[in-house]
């Protein structure tokens, strides 16, 4: 993997738009209240509550509980979710998604970030959120090693993520989105209540059908072969169906506020990188 553009990358920081909770103690705040240093107002006392935070003073002024609520400051673990599902060996898609997934694994580095990267296909194959150049550089290595096969089930994997990862996190999802539309929105919703990337990777081949006559297809997923005519008239009607495909996917990141990003391999990686780190997710320090 040639990561040349990481030098270029050191000009960025991981900063999200909305604030991050996790388990760890750290530098980026948190939308969870608790114990910490930032007092932020006062709330009834609930059952379940830990009675520790009830403010005594105010109880012996109203003989009310109340709970001193604390803006908590917690630091970011970033899961860079990555498909490796058979349809993303076509084109150079996965080794192109893998250098998305390693820059943003290099910029949580840089942060001293806890990262993981998590590939998947029907299931997620979660990796162990680290730190570190060492597991920065082990993990390029691993992925160069990858050739992606099989299936691939959006709504499975998200289920499966958000039972293992309890915390709100930054999660970036690398993938073509080339699954049934409904399975791709499915796992939007799902992961909705964390910070959350989208990113497709497509061959410019398959963004705009360059083919022309009489063409053979096999799904890359299943091996099924298909023998058709592409023609004027299908290449338009395909563009129009993966127009509305991708147009349904960012309706529902824009539901609940989510980034959508679409890049195809031809594209300069560093420019891909410029784009998103332009936008909301992170910014130009």
């Amino acid at each position: 993997m040639d990561t040349e553009f990481f030098k270029e990358l050191e000009r960025f920081s991981l900063l999200v738009k909305k604030r991050v909770s996790t388990a760890y103690t750290g530098a980026h705040r948190s939308l969870r209240f608790g114990h910490g240093i930032s007092p932020v107002g006062y709330r009834e006392y609930r059952k379940g509550d830990d009675f520790k935070l009830v403010d005594w003073k105010v109880y012996g002024r109203t003989e009310r509980l109340y709970i001193r609520e604390h803006e908590e400051e917690r630091s970011l673990v970033v899961h860079i979710l990555l498909d490796a599902s058979g349809s993303m060996n076509y084109g150079g898609k996965f080794g192109y998604a893998s250098q998305i997934a390693a820059g943003f694994g290099y910029l949580a580095t840089l942060e001293n970030e806890k990262y993981s990267v998590s590939l998947f296909c029907n299931r997620l194959h979660p990796g162990e959120p680290r730190r570190g150049r060492r597991y920065l550089f082990q993990t390029i290595g691993e992925l160069d090693e990858i050739n992606p096969r099989g299936s691939t089930n959006p709504r499975q994997v998200a289920d499966q993520f958000e039972t293992l990862v309890r915390s709100t996190s930054l999660v970036i999802v690398i993938s073509d989105f080339l699954a049934d539309t409904e399975e791709v929105l499915s796992s939007i919703y799902r992961l909705g209540g964390h910070d959350l990337v989208m990113i497709q990777v497509l061959a410019p081949d398959e963004a705009l059908l360059n083919f022309r006559g009489d063409v053979k297809f096999v799904d890359m997923e299943t091996r099924l072969p298909v023998v058709t005519r592409v023609t004027e008239d299908e290449r338009r009607d395909y563009l129009a169906k993966m127009e509305e495909h991708n147009s349904r996917i960012v309706a529902a990141c824009n539901q609940v506020g989510a980034d959508f990003f679409s890049f195809k391999t031809d594209k300069p990686i560093f420019e891909a990188f410029s784009e998103m780190l332009s936008r909301a997710v992170v910014w130009k320090v």
